[in-house]
C-alpha cells in the first residue's frame, strides 16, 4: 500500500469554543479539506470535475473525538483508502498532533462518484482512477485495525 499525502492546517482561534477546544463542526471541515486533497491526488480535480461533471459526495461520515484539539495545535489528517468498488470509496482519516502520542480523532466515511447534472447519478470511476485506489487501498488487516468502531461503514457487495 501506498500512503497519501498528508493534510497539514493550523487551528483558527475562530474554531475554538469555551472549553479552549477545536468544537465539533471543525473536524468535519478540517477532513472535508483532507478528502479534497485526496480527490486531486486521485486525479479527480478541478479540471477533471469541468472535464467530465463528476465528483465525489460524502454518503456518511462518523467522527470519533479521542483527544482534545487546543488552539495551539497543528493538525496532520493522514487518509487511507480502507476499500472501494466501481463506484463508492471507504476512506479513513486519523488526526494527529505532535502534542499527542495517540490520534486526537478518527473519521471514517463512504463517499460516491457521482455525475453532477440536471438529475445527479451515481457513475463508475474511470479505470486510471481505480487503478489508483487499488495501489492505495489499505490492507484486510489495516481495515481492521484502523480506529474505534460504532456503527460499521462498509461496502456491501452485491
Amino acid at each position: 500500500m501506498t500512503e497519501l499525502p498528508l493534510y497539514r492546517t493550523g487551528i483558527d482561534p475562530g474554531w475554538i469554543d469555551y472549553n479552549g477546544h477545536l468544537r465539533d463542526a471543525y473536524y468535519g471541515l478540517i477532513v472535508s479539506y483532507a478528502v479534497d486533497e485526496v480527490m486531486d491526488h486521485l486525479g479527480l480535480d478541478a479540471a477533471y470535475r469541468q472535464r467530465t461533471g463528476c465528483t465525489l459526495y460524502t454518503l456518511e461520515l462518523h467522527i470519533h473525538y479521542l483527544h482534545e484539539v487546543k488552539s495551539t495545535d497543528e493538525i496532520a489528517v493522514q487518509t487511507t483508502i480502507l476499500d472501494f468498488d466501481r463506484k463508492r470509496l471507504h476512506a479513513g482519516c486519523r488526526f494527529t498532533c505532535s502534542r499527542l502520542n495517540d490520534p486526537a480523532a478518527t473519521v471514517d466515511m463512504m463517499l460516491l462518484h457521482v455525475h453532477q447534472g440536471a438529475t445527479p447519478a451515481s457513475a463508475a470511476f474511470p479505470a486510471d482512477v481505480a487503478a489508483k485506489l487499488e495501489v492505495l487501498k489499505a490492507s484486510a488487516t489495516s481495515r481492521d485495525v484502523f480506529g474505534p468502531a460504532s456503527r460499521k461503514i462498509e461496502l456491501k457487495r452485491r
